[in-house]
């Protein structure tokens, strides 16, 4: 799909009042907060994107668009940022007129909201080259010097049990993991997500999963527009409701907009529908949801975390993927087939990764093992 891009981008020696204001966040926060904020953006040019999952780093055939990430050897798309670029200034930013553009960094700064379902910066006020941003190595909060870094790290250790195997037994030895958790009461559910779901570039915000949108942690509730706890892998499928266990289990509840969430009730996940006007890039039909495409592999990996750590040992149903859309109230989720493809599609940044180290150490001390290796789903699921 070629991208027919519209964005005003000011010569590198013209920065507004409104650039020198605004907030500079690295690609990965920039792609969390994609809610319509202005923001200035630092990042590496790694080539000119023509969809929403191809970037060109050579060859170029336009100066309409240019795609940024946290590093200059990014290769992932999800985890770039794509930025437009209109007439007045292709001559300086366009990468046909300028390819030794390529492997520069650049601060742009403008809206930052959704361009065909990808991470964007729209109606930029300034761009230059160079910037101040954060090093790209730098998570939006830091971990403590004292942990582990998270994934490949927790190998000899946490996860020293399930190293090389494959199918049902790395399933039991992810099981016999992840299971030893701290348990949390639904109301302690709100103080989690406060933390665990922060906006990177405003810690005074949750950024809600579906939409996208940052909104105050305090907005919590029930009326029109607050926040609640969706659970991802939905409560009436084995119908376990908010009893501490997998009704409280903080590793697959997210804060969503109450009737966004309303909207998306207990459906399975699949792909396909009408679109969802208050979550833009979402679509929905009478048996499935489809979240927005910066977050299906979230919603994979969540699922799949549900499927492993419920088994139906601890009092709980036992908990399993499928390729249904039409579960009720049986303990199944699907459509596995699509959760597979969006854990591939949607590798994990730097928010997700955050999430699951807040969750380990803050929460509940256990984790989400394809967070830290998505590529265990295919090794048990195929």
């Amino acid at each position: 799909m070629a991208f027919a891009l519209a964005v005003v981008l000011v010569a590198p020696v013209a920065v507004t009042a409104a650039a020198s204001a605004a907030t500079t966040l690295t690609v990965a926060q920039a792609l969390a907060a994609q809610d319509g904020r202005t923001a200035a953006v630092t990042g590496y040019v790694i080539g000119q994107p023509t969809s929403s999952t191809t970037v060109l780093r050579s060859g170029f055939t336009s100066d309409t668009a240019i795609a940024i990430a946290d590093t200059a050897a990014e290769t992932g798309t999800s985890r770039m940022l794509y930025v437009q670029v209109t007439t007045a200034y292709r001559s300086t930013f366009g990468l046909l007129t300028n390819p030794s553009l390529r492997g520069q960094r650049i601060t742009a700064t403008g809206t930052l909201t959704a361009y065909f379902s990808h991470g964007g910066l729209k109606n930029p006020t300034a761009m230059t080259l160079g910037g101040t941003a954060p090093s790209p190595s730098q998570s939006p909060t830091p971990v403590p010097t004292t942990s582990p870094v998270p994934g490949g790290d927790y190998d000899s250790t946490y996860y020293a049990n399930a190293i090389g195997k494959s199918g049902t037994a790395l399933r039991s030895s992810l099981h016999s993991i992840i299971k030893v958790q701290t348990k949390l009461s639904y109301d302690q559910v709100w103080e989690a997500l406060r933390d665990t779901d922060q906006d990177p570039a405003n810690s005074n915000n949750v950024i809600l999963l579906y939409t996208g949108r940052s909104q105050s942690k305090t907005s919590n509730g029930g009326g029109v527009d607050d926040w609640n706890r969706e659970h991802v892998w939905a409560k009436s499928h084995g119908d376990f409701g908010t009893a501490t266990g997998p009704g409280t289990d903080v590793h697959h509840l997210r804060p969503t907009d109450v009737s966004v969430n309303s909207t998306r009730g207990s459906k399975d996940f699949d792909n396909g529908g009408s679109p969802v006007a208050e979550a833009p890039g979402c679509y929905t039909d009478a048996d499935s949801w489809e979240p927005r495409n910066a977050v299906k592999g979230d919603v994979a990996r969540m699922i799949m975390y549900m499927a492993i750590r419920y088994e139906g040992t601890d009092g709980w149903p036992n908990l399993e993927l499928n390729q249904s859309v039409n579960n009720g109230t049986a303990p199944y989720h699907g459509r596995m087939s699509v959760l597979l493809q969006w854990n591939q599609a949607d590798p994990p940044d730097a928010f997700e990764k955050r999430r699951n180290q807040r969750i380990y150490e803050r929460w509940q001390g256990n984790r989400n093992p394809f967070v830290d290796h998505p590529e265990w789903a295919s090794a048990i699921w195929g």
